[in-house]
């Protein structure tokens, strides 16, 4: 029998290992500059706001003083603050519309911008449009407002085109129910507007689904019902779970939201760390509803689909 020996790996050369080792470094300069601004401009001031939670904070001669709590200052926007519980109550419930409508609708656009025809460049565009025109002055020079969105303008939009009240009269809803039905429809221009950035990740999801499940799809007959269920929809698991916490996230931080315009009157009424209670109580009983929403989805959906 022939001696078998082993094969031996070859060894990368000293230039090529150089060459490895001065990638590396470049790339941990450019990593350690973005390090440098997420622990200074993030996680510093994450601990900060927290550590305001519980601290009486006032600014004297130019620098803050803290004086430890406790709860005092949850205590005080929760039974001294005549306005945090319905403000909070409403930004769950706007919330809690907002966010299914905006991630069912940026799913539909984006499905059909996903079809082959002519012009759809150009329709992507139209449908970005708004995220660029809304994230600076550009709006305001526009409609003359500090913000888009707010009610009274969601309200004049939509009275031009529906009397949503009479529509909602008419179908003969519970009073609670016809006033969520009326909010939604009153803030349908809003809530198209913030669909920019989720279509754009729902489009760019759906361009990585293999061609060849369409096509062998077809061969066995399926409808295009069938293909959006069993074929584009579990491909997109990891993309849905982004694109929820971008919408959580964007929601949270609106400008219309009435905590977050509350908190900000008191940080420039220096009232720091009620501000910061504010904030963070929001945060956490919106946080745990996503929670709720990523563990259902991954334990009853993104499992079963892997």
């Amino acid at each position: 029998m022939a001696n078998t020996k082993a094969v031996k790996k070859p060894k990368k050369s000293i230039h090529a290992r150089g060459i490895e080792a001065l990638k590396e470094r470049y790339g941990w300069t450019c990593v350690s500059i973005w390090v440098v601004g997420l622990v200074l401009f993030f996680i510093i001031p994450i601990f900060q706001s927290i550590f305001f939670t519980f601290c009486k904070v006032r600014l004297v001669a130019g620098d803050l003083q803290t004086t430890w709590v406790g709860f005092e200052n949850i205590s005080y926007i929760f039974t001294k603050d005549a306005n945090y519980t319905n403000n909070l109550t409403m930004g769950v419930i706007q919330f809690a519309y907002s966010f299914p409508i905006i991630l069912v609708l940026s799913l539909i656009l984006a499905l059909m911008l996903n079809q082959k025809f002519r012009g759809r460049v150009f329709f992507r565009a139209i449908y970005f449009l708004p995220v660029i025109i809304a994230s600076g002055v550009i709006l305001g020079t526009i409609i003359g407002e500090k913000s888009v969105g707010a009610s009274g303008n969601d309200e004049a939009v939509t009275a031009n085109m529906i009397n949503v009240r009479e529509l909602v009269e008419w179908t003969g809803l519970p009073e609670k129910i016809g006033k969520y039905f009326e909010s939604a429809i009153n803030a349908i221009m809003n809530l198209v507007w913030k669909c920019g950035v989720q279509i754009i990740l729902f489009i760019a999801g759906m361009q990585s689904i293999p061609d060849l499940y369409y096509e062998v799809s077809k061969v066995e007959g399926a409808t295009g019902w069938e293909e959006f269920w069993f074929i584009t929809f579990p491909s997109l698991s990891r993309v849905i779970t982004l694109v929820t916490v971008f919408t959580m996230v964007e929601l949270m931080t609106s400008q219309t939201d009435k905590v977050m315009s509350q908190a900000y009157n008191l940080i420039s009424s220096q009232m720091f760390g009620e501000s910061s209670a504010m904030l963070w109580v929001y945060f956490c009983i919106i946080g745990a509803i996503l929670g709720a929403i990523l563990f259902a989805f991954n334990h009853f959906c993104a499992k079963k689909w892997e």
